[in-house]
């Protein structure tokens, strides 16, 4: 590194050296935060939304989600059903209003293991978001690592926005990866330009002996750099996202991953820190691993997942986990719809 160069690191914050590496995706439902950090993307999930729709500074969304699932259907069923649609609708676009890029909205973990009606509620989620005036290139449609979730993927690429590579589905991890599919907390694009894949990183350290890692050994920062190997190497049009992260030390062991989520905490670390951060993937780095260029069926797909421990236990607990708060907000959404017709 030049002495001008070494200068201005120095000068740099942390997290202003990452954003020269790497695209900075917010980790958070809290608007605020991300117009303090300037993240680029965002993601939400039910968790998210659940958090910030129990403050009172976003209280006016509920309403208006409520409002509009009274008017959307004869019963209560399908009117909670389209309040909860709306409600994930109206916080995209209000991180949208505030970020230059693109927004991740989060398909019914209850219809993980269902592919036809997976696709019908991302079709249905980009619906309201253009009802509103979001262009379909600005969302991202996230959808569990299930063999139906893929599939759900794959067509969806075809069915609900052909012209563009930003078809997205939010996976967990996977020895399949490694075997030619794209898992981890990720999102898959499939578009007509070939496979495109946004993975995120997760971490498991549970049943082994070994209970906490340096950050460069750590299971999820290993995970992440085999994935961005491989699809930087075989020249996926591939966006890698690492994400769930416990420490920066694990940030910076991926800087130069295309994209990084990154929650408020380790964002406000890495802002009131100069410490230096330096380039770890790179796409011709990549090139010169010695992998090999493989494919799954389904059959070979469930066999894998079978035999991965971690993979099967995450998955599962990832879709039961934002089933009990999609259940939460759909409880908070009846109660306010009950509270509107008790006033009429």
């Amino acid at each position: 590194m030049s002495e001008p160069q070494l200068k201005k690191t120095k000068t740099m914050s942390s997290l202003n050296q990452l954003k020269d590496l790497t695209t900075i995706v917010a980790d958070t439902g809290d608007f605020q935060a991300m117009e303090q950090f300037k993240p680029t993307d965002a993601t939400t999930n039910p968790s998210l939304i659940l958090a910030a729709a129990n403050q009172k500074k976003y209280a006016h969304l509920i309403e208006k989600a409520a409002a509009y699932g009274k008017k959307s259907g004869s019963t209560l069923t399908e009117q909670v059903e389209a309040a909860l649609d709306i409600t994930c609708v109206l916080f995209g676009k209000e991180i949208l209003n505030i970020i230059p890029g693109r927004v991740s909205t989060e398909v019914d973990a209850r219809l993980s293991f269902n592919k036809e009606a997976s696709i019908e509620k991302a079709k249905r989620l980009i619906a309201l978001y253009e009802g509103l005036g979001v262009s379909k290139e600005r969302i991202l449609i996230k959808l569990a690592s299930t063999w139906e979730g893929i599939q759900a993927a794959k067509i969806g690429g075809k069915v609900w926005n052909p012209l563009q590579s930003d078809i997205v589905v939010l996976f967990y991890p996977s020895r399949c990866l490694r075997r030619g599919w794209s898992y981890s907390y990720f999102a898959v694009c499939w578009s007509n330009l070939g496979l495109n894949k946004e993975i995120k990183l997760f971490r498991y350290v549970a049943n082994t002996d070994k209970k906490s890692y340096e950050a460069k050994e750590d299971p999820g920062v290993v995970s992440v750099t085999q994935i961005y190997n491989y699809y930087k190497k075989f020249g996926y049009k591939t966006v890698v996202m690492g994400a769930s992260f416990r420490n920066v030390g694990e940030i910076k062991e991926l800087a130069g991953c295309d994209f990084l989520t990154i929650n408020p905490n380790l964002l406000d670390e890495l802002e009131k820190s100069n410490e230096a951060v330096h380039k770890v993937l790179s796409v011709e780095s990549a090139k010169k691993c010695d992998l090999q260029k493989i494919s799954l069926d389904e059959a070979e797909f469930r066999w894998l997942l079978n035999e991965d421990q971690m993979s099967t236990d995450k998955l599962c607990e990832g879709i039961r986990k934002f089933t009990v708060d999609v259940r939460k907000l759909e409880k908070l959404l009846q109660e306010k719809i009950l509270s509107i017709k008790s006033m009429e």
